[in-house]
């Protein structure tokens, strides 16, 4: 099932997407392994810039932890688009994965990581929702408090 009309349905909630992330080390951000887009650990970025810094539970709150959640994945589409042309060629968002820095007492992740899901189920409806994890880690690449994995179906 393809999902049409994502760009539109992106203007209709009021959502821009970021500039496509760039690496901060030696990898790429996206690689297309047959029908399948892997992309690199999204983080809360705009460009090169983090927005978020810190543990959730710690230095953030649970919403803003929520908001790093939903900027680290709009950066995971706008990688998407960047390497694929149009996010309408996505037919399936096969995998999430959600990373959370918080102390080791920390609870609350599954409402964190919703901050990504609930972004995804807006933008691609409710029928391509994906299979998530959801961990607590001790640290996050350069201090930020969330990272996402994700792994997309493509249509050819």
């Amino acid at each position: 099932m393809v999902v049409s009309g994502v760009d539109a349905r992106l203007r209709n909630l009021g959502i821009e997407l970021p500039p496509p992330p760039t690496p901060f080390g030696a990898y790429v951000e996206a690689i297309r392994v047959g029908p399948l887009l892997f992309l690199s650990g999204m983080l809360p970025v705009i460009g090169h810039e983090a927005i978020y810094h810190g543990r959730v539970g710690e230095d953030l709150s649970v919403p803003e932890g929520y908001a790093a959640a939903r900027a680290a994945c709009l950066s995971g589409l706008a990688a998407a688009k960047a390497h694929l042309g149009s996010l309408d060629r996505i037919s399936r968002i096969a995998k999430l994965g959600v990373y959370i820095a918080s102390p080791g007492d920390f609870q609350e992740h599954p409402k964190v990581a919703d901050g990504a899901s609930e972004l995804l189920r807006d933008v691609f409806g409710s029928p391509l929702v994906p299979l998530r994890i959801v961990l607590g880690v001790s640290s996050i690449p350069l201090g930020m408090p969330v990272e996402i994995e994700l792994v997309l179906e493509i249509e050819s």
